[in-house]
């Protein structure tokens, strides 16, 4: 065996590329009678085992890369320790909707029959699943998209997972760190996620983003990877994807023992592929590189300052903590949100179909009220053409 044999001189595994039916013909050649059960069982004592190839060879020579891994650590601890959010996110592998094999196996009586070859035209659909991880929460929100992965609907689902979750999880928090890879619909040097970052997240919720971005090779790395899709794919190992609602229900219910949960969307929008972003548009965005690798990390701030009615206000307070009291006008909730170094109370008009989304915002800074027509979004309210009157309350 020696001439043959391999082995990883950390572990002290050891392997051979001889088949125990080749050993167990040697040995009897030299007049030790044994059967290649009895090799196996042999081999497994020294130390060998079955080995498929291991890709751990990497030929990129990326002189950042060991800095750049430094860096994240050293962001995550910082966020961290603030107590401000910090999530992973990715897109998983494309799935074909339908009755198609799905990679695993099941205790099942029968096989479960599936379509003998994966065409694409026989598929019902594509499901293209992209999930945001909240490291410190150990929850994913992952939305699944059914016509392409593009930076739009990489930052859409980044946006959902504020207004679903990270606005009641980190109400007081203004800041947000973003684990990404280097390419894909969330690459280190694409225009458009960076432009809907801007627009789509720190803009319309005031929150300042901070992206660092792995190294080029290093998806592996990414928390989400093996804390949130290793997950999934055990789940559904073995069973066919066959409708979107199938694909939604083992998402749902991927669970550990450690508390991770999945709260999964299926997100039927078209996003439409080749956008473009101008020169003028990225110089618009505020967007300030960091010292470290600034190819790989960069910060964007909300443009919206001072008063919301220059831009938009996203009050953090839950709808269903509102408190509603009998008005001449109906019924009018008035709660009180923070945001930024600024405190104002809002009266939202519940009556009939012209004020059902009128509401009331006054400014205690500036001692007058104004008017905004408003939009539900997730947990709780997007304010838009915002306009300043003469009243006083």
């Amino acid at each position: 065996m020696a001439h043959d044999t391999a082995g990883d001189p950390v572990s002290g595994i050891k392997w051979t590329r001889r088949t125990t039916s080749k050993v167990a013909e040697q040995l009897r050649s030299a007049g030790i009678d044994v059967c290649p059960n009895t090799v196996a069982k042999l081999l497994g004592g020294l130390g060998y085992r079955l080995r498929s190839n291991a890709k751990k060879l990497n030929r990129q020579k990326d002189p950042g890369r060991h800095a750049q891994f430094a860096y994240i650590t050293t962001m995550r601890d910082a966020f961290a320790k603030a107590g401000l959010p910090v999530v992973s996110v990715d897109s998983k592998h494309r799935e074909l909707v339908g009755e198609f094999k799905n990679p695993g196996a099941t205790w099942d009586q029968q096989p479960t029959p599936v379509l003998d070859h994966d065409l694409p035209s026989d598929a019902k659909g594509v499901a293209l699943p992209y999930g945001v991880y909240d490291l410190a929460a150990n929850q994913a929100c992952v939305s699944v998209g059914t016509t392409h992965d593009t930076p739009d609907f990489a930052v859409d689902n980044l946006a959902r997972w504020w207004a679903l979750h990270g606005c009641r999880r980190y109400p007081e928090a203004t800041e947000l760190l973003v684990l990404a890879d280097s390419g894909g619909s969330n690459g280190a040097h694409c225009r458009v996620w960076k432009h809907a970052l801007q627009h789509r997240l720190c803009d319309r919720y005031g929150l300042t983003v901070t992206v660092c971005h792995y190294p080029s090779g290093a998806s592996k790395y990414n928390p989400i990877e093996h804390r949130a899709f290793s997950q999934i794919s055990k789940n559904w190992a073995g069973q066919p994807l066959t409708d979107y609602e199938t694909v939604i229900n083992y998402l749902s219910t991927t669970t550990t023992k450690t508390g991770f949960r999945v709260d999964a969307h299926l997100v039927r929008a078209d996003y439409p592929i080749g956008v473009k972003v101008s020169d003028k548009e990225m110089n618009d965005l505020s967007l300030r590189p960091h010292d470290t690798q600034p190819g790989r990390n960069y910060t964007i701030s909300p443009r919206s300052t001072g008063h919301p009615e220059t831009g938009n206000l996203f009050l953090r307070q839950p709808l269903a903590t509102v408190r509603f009291v009998k008005g001449v006008f109906g019924r009018v909730g008035v709660f009180a949100v923070r945001r930024g170094g600024w405190v104002a109370f809002v009266g939202l008009c519940w009556h009939g179909g012209s004020l059902r989304r009128t509401l009331m915002y006054r400014d205690l800074v500036g001692q007058a009220t104004s008017f905004a027509l408003a939009r539900w979004e997730g947990s709780g309210v997007l304010l838009t053409a915002m306009s300043r009157v003469g009243l006083h309350s």
